[in-house]
């Protein structure tokens, strides 16, 4: 099957692609997107690695699903376009990160491709969802296919930073070897949760901490 992905990326994951659930998923996709209104655009599906190459990443910040509004999903975890209203998680995420560096954060808007660009894997757990229908396309594949990129990783590098927030980014990052890589847990920066262990966790702060010991270049989150 071809795949249209980063080039680091379609080498790591050659397997995945020839497994029958990877063909079942891209034939419920590609019927989902023909029938439908489906997040986010095609082009985008795959844009977390196009913009994060395997041996770049440093960072990896485990979603759920895409956001399933319109003008939404952009194909990075936690982030929307620059012109769209930055969602209530990530004025926490700013927030936390603000609270954590002593400095408020200079960029507001919410594309975060400057992060990506950086080496942070925006990742989320199922890459579409059918427009206002959360969790739509769980269930159906993404998630064996995402829990084989954690793996990659896991088990390919070192020295990476997993951020896991919220009991489901907890379960999908379980695999992660501990030993080779920082873990951090935490509660979601979602209003609901985000007093109740998000803020004051720090995480910004640790990564870079973390980075730098390991002779690698901190990111620059403000």
């Amino acid at each position: 099957m071809e795949v249209k992905i980063g080039s680091s990326w379609k080498k790591k994951l050659k397997g995945q692609f020839e497994r029958e659930y990877f063909k079942e998923l891209t034939e419920f996709v590609r019927n989902e997107y023909q029938t439908g209104v489906v997040y986010p655009a095609p082009k985008n599906i795959f844009r977390a690695f196009d913009l994060c190459p395997f041996d770049k990443v440093k960072v990896v910040i485990l979603g759920q699903d895409p956001y399933h509004g319109d003008r939404q999903a952009n194909g990075l975890s936690f982030a929307v376009d620059e012109r769209e209203k930055v969602p209530p998680s990530l004025q926490n995420i700013f927030k936390e990160i603000a609270s954590d560096l002593g400095s408020p954060v200079l960029h507001t808007s919410g594309d975060l491709t400057r992060w990506a660009e950086q080496g942070v894997l925006l990742l989320n757990a199922t890459l579409t969802v059918r427009a206002h229908s959360a969790g739509s396309h769980q269930g159906r594949g993404w998630e064996l296919f995402t829990d084989a990129v954690v793996k990659e990783l896991s088990d390919g590098r070192e020295h990476i930073v997993f951020m896991l927030w919220g009991n489901y980014a907890k379960a999908k990052g379980a695999r992660v070897d501990h030993v080779r890589h920082l873990v951090l847990e935490s509660t979601h920066p979602s209003p609901f949760s985000a007093t109740s262990g998000f803020f004051g966790s720090g995480p910004f702060s640790k990564a870079n901490e973390f980075l730098v010991a390991h002779g690698e270049t901190p990111i620059h989150w403000l």
